[in-house]
């Protein structure tokens, strides 16, 4: 009996039973679906996780005033006021593993624009500060090094004020009134989305960090950042700027061999490994729990081929009588185990993609279906087929024919 013969003799044998032939599908369609789906979400975490971290910018380091300890003190974030524009300018113009520097500080306060008003972020930065972040301007223009020297009252509006203060009406060239003092808006930034800790990023205010020090910030300490956000060359070289930032401001900072540094520096690109790293593992977690309803499902096509050799013992037997091999007998009861393992397999996978899309619509997960997933799931699903449909079939193409003719 050739594989085509024997695959025909396996369909007429599953579609005489079909109620159980579904029932024993059921556990590997529930298997795959749920291996599906469970790594769909794994993945759309990975991603929307990878894409919040890259939306605060590329090869970033971000040097912060303060260190854990200091004298025997813990001193956090805005705890010291230990970092300058000159450090800022330095660490620009002097490393070469550095691209662009740019000094930054932060507050928040209203905004006003006839008789609408909305409190928002105010960031303070140089000219660079935007494409060292990524934001594009989708109208209007960036601030200039010009008005950034002269500390000049000019502002870029993030999508969510702009919405919020103008709706439909062009905001560029127009006054509003920041903490008291009026602003001309010289540019709109594109929308960006919330930030890796959930803010919205387009829910803010841009203006030169000299505006920020001398007319918004109302800091005592004038001259000093919030921090200096520094940008690599390329992705290779931002452990080298590190190490150039740290051994900089070590010097201009005068401390000495063992001395404890007024400041720290956060690598952006190991937070995006280690939670790339951390959805990972989730994900194989997930996949893995999954999994084990595959082997379930498995267990059930063994018991039923076991159940149908049983059942079909004379006609084993009658097919042996009239010149069935060992091999004809094996083929046909394994070749019955593979299809209902691929067929349950392929439902799984059609049932696992409608509900990550199903999982996305409803509650609001990213979801992606992984091709490699549903290759593995179906492959996983053959191999479970073949390997608890062979003691059946080996069982049943070892029998007696004398002994199975008797069988009643």
């Amino acid at each position: 009996m050739n594989l085509y013969s024997a695959g025909k003799v396996a369909f007429r044998s599953l579609r005489a039973n079909k109620m159980r032939s579904i029932l024993t599908m059921l556990g590997m369609i529930i298997g795959v679906a749920a291996v599906i789906i469970m790594v769909a979400i794994g993945e759309g975490a990975n991603q929307r996780i990878s894409a919040q971290i890259a939306s605060v910018g590329s090869n970033l380091l971000l040097v912060i005033p303060g260190s854990t300890t200091s004298g025997g003190l813990r001193s956090g974030f805005g705890g010291a006021h230990t970092l300058t524009m000159s450090d800022a300018r330095a660490i620009g113009k002097e490393l070469s593993a550095v691209r662009a520097s740019s000094p930054t500080m932060r507050t928040s306060g209203p905004v006003v624009y006839g008789n609408q008003n909305w409190s928002t972020i105010l960031q303070g930065g140089a000219p660079e500060f935007l494409e060292m972040r990524d934001w594009k301007i989708v109208s209007g223009r960036n601030f200039t090094a010009q008005e950034t020297e002269a500390a000049s009252k000019v502002c870029l509006l993030g999508q969510t004020v702009s919405d919020y203060l103008f709706g439909t009406e062009d905001p560029v060239g127009k006054i509003v009134r920041i903490k008291r003092s009026p602003f001309t808006v010289v540019g709109i930034l594109d929308r960006k989305g919330q930030s890796p800790q959930g803010q919205d990023q387009d829910d803010t205010v841009v203006v030169p960090i000299t505006t920020m020090q001398k007319k918004l910030s109302g800091s005592a300490h004038i001259g000093t950042v919030g921090v200096i956000l520094v940008q690599a060359v390329d992705a290779d070289r931002v452990k080298e700027a590190e190490q150039q930032v740290v051994e900089l401001l070590r010097q201009r900072h005068r401390i000495g061999q063992g001395g404890t540094d007024d400041f720290s520096v956060r690598n952006l690109s190991e937070m995006l490994a280690l939670a790339e790293s951390a959805t990972r593992i989730m994900s194989l977690l997930l996949g893995g729990i999954a999994s084990v309803s595959l082997l379930v499902g498995g267990i059930g096509i063994m018991n039923i081929m076991l159940v149908s050799v049983t059942e079909r013992t004379r006609e084993i037997g009658i097919r042996m009588a009239v010149g069935a091999r060992e091999r004809d007998i094996l083929s046909q009861f394994l070749i019955e185990a593979v299809i209902l393992a691929l067929t349950g397999g392929a439902v799984g996978i059609l049932l696992g993609a409608g509900g990550a899309v199903l999982t996305s619509y409803f509650a609001g997960w990213t979801t992606v279906i992984s091709p490699a997933a549903v290759f593995l799931a179906f492959g996983f699903s053959a191999a479970v087929g073949v390997f608890f449909g062979y003691y059946p079939a080996r069982k049943a193409s070892r029998m007696d024919p004398i002994e199975a003719l008797r069988y009643e």
